[in-house]
């Protein structure tokens, strides 16, 4: 091996093992400087300490606070367990939360409220019934919290005495409250109903 080749080996290694040694002193330079200035301010926020469905009662065994950034706090979260509790009678989870996920004003109930049809409406909404059957109910894979299209299909007798048929669409996008008489949307396994609820 020539001279010139192994001089300009050992200066490689040397140059590369300079580069990893001052970028590990620029990142630790760099990690210190934003824990100095602050930069992630925590607050807290209310999670749910074990995994709630529909209807299952809120209390302080259930729930416990988490360090949350400050400015990624979400809409409808809770600060403190006292807060989440506050007020007059028990609150009730209004579908599944997770463990661990942050528990929203939207997920749960009013205090003093039970988890029922009435609890999910929303302002100025009203809860409708109509029949369905096998057809109608897309086979029972239509869930609470799904969004359907009503649709209206009739037949009208023409001039030349023949009947046509027609589909209107009466409605788009409606929330399904409840199949049945459950209004649980974390049920996810198919059933054929006799009546779907719908808020309109």
């Amino acid at each position: 091996m020539r001279a010139n080749t192994l001089i300009m080996i050992v200066l490689a290694g040397v140059f590369g093992v300079l580069a990893v040694v001052l970028v590990n002193i620029w990142l630790a330079g760099q990690r210190s400087a934003m824990a100095q200035t602050g930069i992630v301010q925590a607050s807290t926020v209310v999670v749910a300490a074990i995994p709630l469905k529909f209807g299952d009662t809120l209390s302080a065994d259930t729930l416990r606070e988490v360090a949350w950034p400050a400015g990624s706090i979400p809409t409808g979260a809770f600060k403190t367990t006292k807060e989440a509790l506050a007020g007059e009678g028990t609150r009730q989870a209004l579908q599944t939360i997770s463990a661990n996920e942050p528990v929203l004003a939207s997920k749960i109930t009013g205090p003093g409220q039970r988890a029922t049809l009435s609890a999910v409406l929303g302002e100025g909404m009203k809860a409708v019934s109509i029949r369905v059957n096998d057809v109608l109910g897309v086979a029972g894979f239509v869930f609470p919290g799904d969004r359907v299209d009503v649709l209206l299909t009739r037949t009208v007798r023409g001039d030349d005495g023949a009947d046509k048929s027609f589909v209107d669409v009466l409605l788009q996008s409606m929330k399904v409250l409840a199949i049945d008489q459950v209004a649980d949307v974390s049920k996810d396994s198919p059933t054929v109903v006799k009546s779907v609820t719908l808020e309109a």
